[in-house]
């Protein structure tokens, strides 16, 4: 046993279809792990095993597609709780569970208590079911006015998922403006720091913004949540930063978690590039905007650490969190 005493160590869901799923996981000396699943991380059913396995690695099909499932791995008096990192949805691509990242202490962030997404106009009525079932109950949405006038949130006619509006400018970028700036000639604002420096200026412009969110995991312990833009990557990946780092998660697995909106989103870029050649323009002159670059959240972690010291630092110097407040939503978000 390691010095944590730990048998497990990590593990990650792979969604196969529908139906089924690929559940793998690092443990100590090839530890027999039974697996149990359910729909919520605090109901699983463990009266029956799903699947049992010493290999590393176990299949469990027979899953509903309508359902969200949680797993949880056993082995003798250890658990460890674990989940597919993606929300299959049919009208957003880029909605993720920030759960079951290790921080520097040992402990984990829950599954199923936050989420992070991309645009939410485009819901299904199936969609829709699931997230009910999932339990959300505030929407928090970073996209200005105008954003929102265009594709509205699609979200349940029963009212009890609230939406509250926290808008973000995102350093003025705005796609179809962007499209009609470049066909008129005008690309002087594409230079190497734009985006970077977006990204420093919403930290700045609109940590009232990241602070609402963070008092809400602070003050409601059992409550889902979900926050999102239009695109899920750059102010949505600004305040999933500055949660995770907040609850005490490594820097690089920060960068990771904002990396992999550049995995999700990439289904949608063929009908973005299409729509630039109509208007004339090279999509190569647009990628970075399009996608998730690694040098914004290392500047935005850089920046953090050469201006405040830590992101704490800046909660609660900028954005006016007081520190029984990191403290509630640390007590509320790890295990």
């Amino acid at each position: 046993m390691n010095k944590q005493g730990k048998i497990l160590l990590d593990a990650a869901v792979q969604r196969l279809d529908a139906n089924s799923v690929r559940i793998c996981w690092q443990a100590i000396e090839n530890a027999d792990i039974s697996v149990y699943a359910g729909t919520h991380p605090e109901a699983i059913d463990r009266f029956e095993s799903v699947a049992r396995s010493k290999d590393g690695c176990a299949q469990v099909s027979g899953l509903d597609p309508d359902l969200r499932y949680y797993f949880e791995l056993y082995a003798g008096s250890h658990r460890m709780i674990t989940a597919a990192r993606r929300v299959h949805l049919e009208g957003a691509v880029n909605f993720r569970d920030m759960g079951g990242y290790e921080t520097t202490d040992g402990r984990r962030v829950k599954w199923g208590r936050v989420f992070r997404a991309d645009g939410l106009s485009r819901l299904t009525d199936r969609d829709l079911v699931l997230l009910d079932r999932m339990g959300i109950q505030r929407v928090y949405d970073f996209r200005t006015t105008t954003e929102m006038a265009g594709s509205p949130d699609r979200l349940p006619d029963h009212g009890a998922m609230a939406h509250i509006h926290l808008p973000v400018t995102h350093g003025n970028f705005d796609f179809a403006e962007a499209i009609r700036l470049l066909q008129n000639g005008e690309d002087s604002w594409l230079t190497p720091d734009f985006m970077i420096n977006g990204y420093i200026g919403n930290l700045e412009q609109f940590a009232h913004c990241w602070a609402a969110v963070i008092r809400d995991l602070a003050e409601n312990r059992h409550a889902p949540v979900v926050f999102h833009c239009t695109g899920g990557k750059d102010r949505t990946g600004t305040c999933a930063a500055l949660i995770l780092l907040a609850l005490g998660v490594a820097e690089e697995t920060v960068i990771d978690d904002h990396q992999l909106s550049n995995i999700y989103i990439a289904e949608l870029l063929p009908r973005l590039y299409r729509r630039m050649e109509r208007a004339g323009i090279d999509p190569d002159r647009l990628f970075p905007y399009l996608t998730a670059p690694r040098q914004c959240i290392e500047g935005v972690i850089d920046y953090l650490t050469d201006t405040y010291g830590t992101a704490v630092d800046y909660l609660v110097g900028k954005a006016g969190l007081r520190p029984a407040v990191i403290d509630a939503m640390r007590r509320n978000m790890l295990e």
